[in-house]
């Protein structure tokens, strides 16, 4: 199979039979062989009856319903599962996304070599103080703390090579940053294309001005991960070690000036009445729980369940 086409949703209703028939169209016109999975997650409007109504009409078409609203990368990871495509093409569905950009990203997969290759909406219809401003700032701040040199990591229009989206975990609200869970996997090879964004043609949009809040959160998570997510010990047991053994050396500073000037019959006071002896002992109590947290994440990574993050209501058209 040439193409999986993944669209997760929320209550869009109204744009869903324009983004079918435009993707059919392409489809047949590039004699691809495809499936489309349409990820519902949780929609309370007629969207999933939509679905189930091109999913008699065309066996190519695929369902997959959450109970509830889980969020955009709960639903990217149950697509991700479930795509059997040699490419797997991501798009939203509220028509911003051109279905006629499949053919060229699919190109720079199949013959370019790309592992990933995201779409960059380098000229956007969308308001320059709700959305322009943050994205250029949020992008700017990601391409810095993750190395990965792309324009858009918002941009829902993306491809994959099959292999890519079986080896990532995405999870949380990560959707935005797959290219860089990609990178971490393994995956360098790493492309952008600019690509055509329209307006918002039906309803309003999902997402307000706190996804740019939880994707700076997400941003600093990821970073982490990246660095120490197989291994905490190495950071919170080297900063804690360090914590205690400068704490317990100026401890040991404190008490052995005391000595000495007890000794030697000189003026001293109370080791209590130093407030560096509190300064010492806070170090080296800060120090113990850093220590004791690395120890625990270790035990943790070990140890942790692997559950599933949502639940799935219904399928369509899944063997």
């Amino acid at each position: 199979m040439n193409l999986s086409i993944l669209i997760p949703l929320l209550n869009e209703e109204e744009s869903l039979q324009e983004l079918y028939t435009w993707i059919i169209k392409v489809m047949q016109e590039n004699r691809y062989s495809y499936e489309i999975i349409f990820l519902d997650d949780g929609s309370s409007d007629k969207s999933w009856s939509i679905i189930q109504g091109f999913a008699i009409e065309n066996t190519h078409v695929k369902g997959i319903r959450f109970m509830k609203n889980f969020g955009k990368s709960q639903a990217l990871h149950a697509g991700f599962a479930k795509a059997q495509g040699d490419v797997i093409i991501t798009m939203d569905a509220d028509l911003q996304d051109s279905p006629e950009e499949i053919p060229g990203l699919y190109e720079m997969i199949t013959k370019q070599n790309f592992d990933l290759v995201s779409g960059w909406k380098k000229k956007r219809y969308d308001s320059v103080v709700a959305k322009n401003l943050p994205s250029k700032l949020f992008n700017w701040a990601a391409r810095k703390t993750s190395g990965v040199e792309l324009n858009d990591f918002n941009c829902g229009l993306k491809a994959y090579r099959n292999v890519v989206v079986k080896n990532i975990e995405v999870s949380g609200e990560m959707h935005r940053y797959i290219p860089v869970l990609a990178k971490n996997a393994g995956f360098g090879k790493i492309g952008e294309k600019v690509v055509q964004h329209q307006a918002r043609k039906y309803g309003e949009t999902k997402f307000g001005m706190e996804r740019f809040i939880n994707g700076f959160l997400d941003l600093i998570t990821i970073w982490f991960l990246s660095r120490f997510g197989k291994r905490p010990m190495h950071l919170f047991g080297a900063i804690g070690s360090l914590m205690f053994i400068i704490g317990f050396l100026l401890a040991g500073y404190i008490g052995f000036s005391k000595l000495y000037h007890m000794y030697n019959n000189m003026r001293y006071s109370l080791v209590t009445n130093n407030p560096w002896f509190y300064i010492a002992l806070t170090t080296m109590v800060l120090g113990t729980q850093l220590f004791l947290a690395g120890f625990l994440g270790e035990i943790i990574l070990r140890t942790k369940n692997n559950e599933e993050r949502y639940k799935i209501s219904k399928e369509i058209n899944f063997l």
